[in-house]
């Protein structure tokens, strides 16, 4: 048996795992009886065995047929071993040739694994985030009021807050649903006319009192011809509204629906305008316009399905503007056109304006600069910290990001590049002479002490805590956001370290202290010494030589024995490693645009991801390219139902 418990879950029985289902000896790579057991026994079991399971890891191994239905986490277990990690350095190495032994044992399994049917995944019915309901709203109707900041917070999965299964739908968001209809059509089309008496489809015309124009008013109540008989009128008015809203053609029972609402609200007295209304709100609180629905047609019989084109069109425009498709991608979807001519596309896509969105709703959590509007460092002991200096560098990281972005640059500049933005305020901060005003410019860097997200405030403050630096959650994120490797969580009973207490000297020797715990050994290896090469930096990411009055230490021994020192040292460090930087930002962009967290089946999809990124320069749009052609974004898999 070999498997990964999540955090805070219990030992499995054997019983339970014989679900998953056996697995034939015939497809265990040869060898494991002889190479994998024995390393197992001396080298694992005494951390991973189903009573210490540290990391939530158990191994037995007893059993060679149970080891490989785990492929997932034999894949973690390589990459430890290969950066030698594993086992800690504080137990004894095993030799050189019975750990690639084991190594190769690992890929000859991933192998056979890989040549399986690739399993593309699925990707549950999900509602609309808050960002994407305001920004459809805006492109539906032509108004930008931002209606979601009544809503509920959204709950946040695998680091983004469009994951399908996080995404609830609790019953104070319906009501909220309900009012911002309401104002989003009064705001795109005007007061509702008030007229004293009813009349019918077949009497009167149908926008002859028609107020003041309103910005919406032309894209929703525009009728051609426009002498058609009312109900022509409003029939038309309401498919076209629908099959916008829906992402979809509309079949003709729902429209015919949305018009009997019409003439309901039309026989109990509306105008005509107000009757359509009725049937506009009705559109705009349907769950056809409020979830992304991909149907499929034989449920739970968990067939591999390409989408449809319409289907691929809402894919492809939530993941880069975060917002329905626009007249272009309708057309080529209604003409069957869409999946040959996604490159053109999405180069379009992405010199649009609206894939800003990249940056405030990817870029933004992936690197966690959103959390800056929670932090509060110390007043006392960084009184220059103001909300004015927050915004600038969350700004500065966002506008980085941009270039990149619509320059189609390589992604390797958001590690270590010579040149930033800086207005007037960021750069006092920075101690950077010559900038004046409170506009942002590109800066070219002649300091290498500042370039690159891991040297921006905003990255630095955000892990922090209020009155010093972190070395752990600056190594933590290091490892999270740029090296695709977290850590696992710690012990239960394992207290953080104090801000004082019976750890005593500077925060290096408090920390040495604090993992000479076996417990907390492991992990603190990997976490801090990629902290300490930015403890050049303070909690609000300005340089200093010194930490009170002893000076700092940023030097550096990775687990693997590599070493470097200072900020510029693990820079180079980390662009050395640029396949791993680049198979970080895959994962986290493919989990972006699928809207789920990625599974092992997945991990073909993310080795040619990577392939393409190294092959064409690391250019962002290679990334882009690569993940909107993949199996995973272009197919789904059908629920397989209850086993």
């Amino acid at each position: 048996m070999f498997t990964v418990f999540p955090t805070g879950a219990r030992v499995l029985p054997l019983t339970l795992l014989a679900w998953v289902g056996a697995t034939p000896a015939s497809d265990v790579p040869a060898g494991f009886a002889e190479r994998v057991r024995p390393f197992l026994e001396r080298h694992c079991t005494a951390c991973h065995d189903a009573e210490k399971h540290k990391g939530d890891l158990v191994l037995d191994a007893r059993d060679g047929a149970a080891a490989a239905r785990e492929p997932g986490t034999w894949e973690k277990v390589l990459a430890r071993l290969e950066a030698g990690e594993m086992p800690p350095p504080k137990r004894p190495r095993p030799d050189p040739g019975e750990l690639e032994a084991v190594a190769e044992w690992i890929r000859g399994l991933l192998a056979g694994h890989a040549s399986s049917p690739p399993d593309p995944g699925r990707v549950t019915l999900r509602r609309l985030n808050r960002a994407e309901y305001d920004n459809t709203l805006r492109d539906l109707l032509g108004i930008d009021l931002r209606l979601s900041a009544r809503f509920p917070s959204d709950d946040v999965g695998n680091g983004f807050d469009n994951m399908g299964e996080v995404l609830s739908m609790p019953p104070v968001l319906l009501e909220r649903y309900l009012e911002a209809a309401e104002m989003a059509l009064e705001a795109a089309l005007g007061p509702v006319p008030v007229k004293a008496r009813a009349f019918r489809f077949d009497v009167e015309g149908p926008l002859a009192a028609e107020p003041p124009r309103a910005p919406g008013r032309a894209r929703v109540l525009a009728c051609e011809p426009a002498e058609a008989a009312p109900e022509a009128c409003a029939r038309e008015i309401l498919r076209r509204f629908a099959r916008r809203a829906y992402r979809r053609p509309v079949p003709e029972e729902e429209g015919e629906r949305l018009l009997g609402l019409s003439r309901s609200a039309l026989e109990a007295g509306e105008t005509f305008e107000g009757a359509l209304r009725v049937a506009l709100e009705a559109v705009l609180v349907s769950p056809r316009f409020l979830f992304r629905v991909e149907a499929d047609a034989e449920p739970g019989a968990g067939r591999v399905r390409a989408l449809d084109e319409h289907e691929l069109a809402s894919r492809l425009s939530y993941f880069l503007w975060s917002s329905m498709p626009d007249d272009e991608l309708f057309r080529l979807a209604e003409e069957g056109r869409l999946r040959r001519d996604l490159g053109a596309q999405v180069r379009r896509m992405l010199v649009d304006p609206r894939s800003r969105a990249l940056v405030d709703d990817f870029a933004a959590q992936w690197l966690t600069i959103r959390n800056l509007e929670a932090v509060s460092p110390d007043r006392k002991r960084f009184s220059a910290f103001d909300q004015e200096l927050r915004a600038a560098m969350r700004r500065e990281t966002e506008l980085c990001f941009e270039r990149i972005l619509r320059e189609d640059r390589s992604v390797l500049e958001l590690l270590d590049a010579d040149y930033t933005f800086l207005n007037e305020r960021l750069a006092r901060h920075y101690g950077i002479q010559g900038i004046v005003g409170p506009d942002f410019r590109l800066v070219h860097l002649a300091d290498p002490r500042r370039g690159g997200v891991l040297t921006q405030a905003s990255v630095l403050t955000v892990t922090s805590n209020p009155t010093r630096t972190s070395p752990v959650k600056r190594g933590k994120w290091v490892l999270e956001q740029i090296l695709g490797t977290p850590p696992p969580p710690p012990p239960p009973d394992v207290p953080e370290l104090k801000e004082s207490g019976e750890l005593r000297g500077t925060l290096r020797q408090q920390l040495e202290q604090h993992r000479a715990d076996p417990s907390c050994a492991t992990c603190h290896e990997r976490m801090d010494p990629l902290g300490f090469g930015l403890e050049n930096y303070d909690a609000v990411g300005a340089w200093r030589d010194a930490d009170g009055d002893q000076p700092v230490d940023p030097s550096g021994v990775l687990p693997d024995g590599r070493r470097f020192d200072g900020p510029l040292g693990l820079k180079r460090l980390l662009v050395e490693d640029a396949a791993a930087f680049a198979r970080c930002l895959a994962e986290k962009m493919l989990t972006f645009a699928l809207g789920r967290g990625l599974e092992y089946a997945d991990r073909a999809a993310v080795d040619e991801i990577v392939r393409r990124v190294k092959e064409n320069g690391f250019r962002f749009s290679s990334v882009v390219d690569a993940i909107v052609e993949s199996e995973p974004f272009q197919k789904r898999r059908g629920d397989r139902g209850s086993p």
